[in-house]
């Protein structure tokens, strides 16, 4: 199922072409991680398009720009290591406030990197609960099954 933008209107006007690199093997991974020797001790933005190839961009990129604006399988972020002398995903998360994915997203996810030959834990490490109230319209972020709006305190949808 896609996800589609849910985020601020103002970011999505910013767009402006497909931010995120695609890694459609593991010498795609290999040389956008040698451009980015500086951030690697840090998760990466990712998305899964709707053609299920797997993008990456820098982590304070928007996962919008990361898609160029279009619907997305999946969406959040993602920590590679690479001392065996192959990159692999140690950390995947779903935590994307600007699609809000479940984690259901996950056999999108996996197929990307199955098909990028990239290794993975076989699941997300943390999966992120995402709701927005009835009552105030506002995004929260659900945190030990407490369903309850930090903004107003009304109830959210379980």
């Amino acid at each position: 199922m896609p996800y589609e933008y849910v985020g601020p209107a103002e970011i999505l006007r910013r767009v402006d072409g497909v931010a995120g690199r695609p890694v459609r093997s593991p010498a795609d991974l290999d040389e956008w991680l040698a451009e980015r020797r500086d951030e690697r001790d840090e998760p990466f933005t990712f998305v899964v398009d709707g053609d299920g190839t797997l993008l990456i961009a820098p982590r304070r990129s928007e996962h919008v720009a990361c898609a160029g604006g279009r619907p997305v399988l999946a969406a959040g972020e993602i920590a590679f290591d690479g001392r065996e002398g192959r990159w692999a995903v140690t950390g995947v998360t779903n935590q994307s406030t600007g699609y809000c994915p479940d984690a259901g997203c996950w056999p999108a996810v996996a197929a990307a990197l199955d098909r990028a030959r990239v290794p993975h834990p076989g699941g997300f490490t943390d999966v992120f609960v995402f709701r927005h109230c009835p009552c105030c319209g506002e995004l929260n972020l659900v945190k030990d099954a407490h369903y309850v709006c930090v903004f107003c305190d009304a109830d959210l949808p379980s």
